[in-house]
């Protein structure tokens, strides 16, 4: 058990008010980590004794707040489409690329660990303390989330089928339903082996991975799973236009209304980003129901601004979403692996879909990153700053020139410094990130074997993509060679 730390005189902390539900600043707070727990949280008094042991942290230009709880991500394949993705897309699927890339690029074991290494380090370094990692296992997958020091929600996916593309305006669902079975299989055993690691950092998400590459039958079994283990759930659901055109085709109704109808939607069903509903004016459904289903069953919103932005789509909007009742956390998804730019990107996007500066503001998204991931995990001892919580604390350093002057520091880390202002990530009671580095998690010479790695995606995919293009050739450099 690592030794106390005692945190003196605070100049701001995000405290939880429990009869509020919610987050408030206090000014000059001592709190003290002991024994992996908030163990004590009170105004600053000079004369308190300090625990025997402990490590005295002088408060006075920081800012202590909750660890951010990240539930939606992919660090083993987002590092490698670094400098690939970002002005990639196929104007027959509205841009997106998402289909095109998954057939063409595949990154091996070395790219995927060193990815997931320099990805965990992103994360931390933007305070990120709980992270749900959506992959697909690798041998040295819980490996690394152990070596982190984060808590992690293993979620190992399964699907019964792939997506394949034969022109521009085609996808098509090979299916392999006995190959998804065995997939299944292999993720509870990944489950378990992650929960019985002896940190105790390490937990469980059941991960069908796309609503529409995992049949009837199996999806419902996932559920039923996740219930009887006491698991959490997640898939990704109306997360492109395609998807939510090929489920209306399969079953006469969008995919939100027909996993409601199939019992997947519950308060510990966390739904990877959910943007195109019924009225989202890229899809014109004639319903307006999905919204409200999500905020009944209780399901929380996994939301992900930055890949849907960068083709030029986005939640119609978060205020929405979260005034009919839903819960929203909120998830990195791809490279960048910055909670904090999340944030405020949603905010920044949903004042522009209402021309309302009400949509969203800085408390809302704080309490979606913190709170709102937290209870979608069943965890309301995380994302919050109170005695009896986890001592997942970030110091945010206030005299960062960013942070100046510090009159609302939530605002101005969401809108200036972001993580140039994080100065120290604890989790459980120990610095896991300090310095601008991890402690514990080595990224020495990830970069480079990732440069290798991706290099190797890229000429490979000469072989996998249906027009028989090298990876330069489908998504080519920002400015011409010469």
């Amino acid at each position: 058990m690592p030794a106390p730390i005692l945190i003196r005189d605070a100049a701001w902390a995000v405290v939880w008010d429990a009869s509020a539900r919610g987050h408030a600043y206090a000014r000059g707070m001592d709190v003290l980590l002991e024994g992996g727990r908030v163990a004590a949280i009170a105004r600053h008094d000079p004369d308190a004794p300090v625990p025997p042991g402990a490590e005295v942290v002088d408060g006075r230009r920081l800012m202590v707040m909750p660890g951010l709880v990240n539930i939606h991500t992919h660090p083993t394949s987002a590092l490698p489409a670094r400098g690939v993705r970002e002005d990639h897309g196929v104007p027959e699927q509205q841009m997106t690329g998402l289909f095109e890339r998954l057939q063409a690029f595949r990154i091996d074991q070395a790219g995927q660990a060193a990815g997931m290494r320099l990805a965990y380090a992103e994360m931390m370094s933007a305070g990120v303390t709980s992270v749900v990692d959506l992959s697909q296992p690798f041998p040295d997958w819980l490996g690394i989330m152990r070596d982190s020091g984060l808590r992690v929600w293993a979620g190992p996916g399964f699907a019964d089928a792939h997506w394949g593309m034969a022109a521009p305006q085609t996808v098509t669902w090979m299916w392999n339903r006995e190959n998804g079975r065995t997939q299944f299989e292999a993720a509870k055993a990944v489950m378990k082996e992650a929960e019985a690691d002896p940190s105790g950092r390490l937990h469980g998400i059941v991960f069908p991975a796309q609503i529409d590459t995992v049949d009837e039958e199996m999806l419902r079994e996932a559920a039923a799973h996740a219930g009887e283990s006491g698991r959490p759930f997640t898939t990704h659901i109306a997360q492109a236009v395609v998807e939510v055109r090929e489920m209306i085709r399969r079953h006469g109704t969008t995919p939100i209304q027909w996993a409601a109808a199939i019992g997947l939607l519950g308060p510990r069903s966390i739904l990877g980003h959910a943007i195109f509903v019924d009225e989202h004016s890229s899809i014109g459904w004639h319903t307006a129901r999905d919204i409200g289903l999500v905020a009944e069953h209780g399901a929380t919103v996994a939301h992900c601004p930055t890949p849907f932005a960068l083709y030029g789509e986005h939640l119609q909007h978060f205020g929405k979403y979260r005034a009919r009742g839903v819960n929203m956390g909120f998830g990195t998804d791809c490279a960048p692996h910055n909670l904090i730019e999340e944030m405020r990107l949603a905010v920044i996007l949903a004042r522009g879909v209402a021309r309302d500066v009400a949509a969203a503001d800085t408390g809302s998204v704080f309490h979606a990153a913190t709170a709102g991931g937290a209870d979608a995990l069943g965890r309301p001892d995380l994302g919050r700053l109170a005695k009896g919580a986890a001592a997942d604390v970030v110091l945010v350093d206030l005299a960062h020139p960013l942070m100046s002057p510090p009159r609302d520091p939530l605002r101005a880390l969401l809108f200036h410094a972001a993580d140039r202002a994080v100065k120290r990530v604890i989790v459980g009671g120990e610095t896991v990130f300090a310095d601008g580095r991890p402690t514990r998690l080595d990224v020495a010479e990830a970069a480079g074997i990732l440069a290798e790695a991706q290099a190797r995606m890229l000429r490979d995919a000469k072989g996998r993509d249906y027009r028989g293009r090298s990876g330069d050739e489908i998504c080519p450099v920002a400015l011409p060679m010469q």
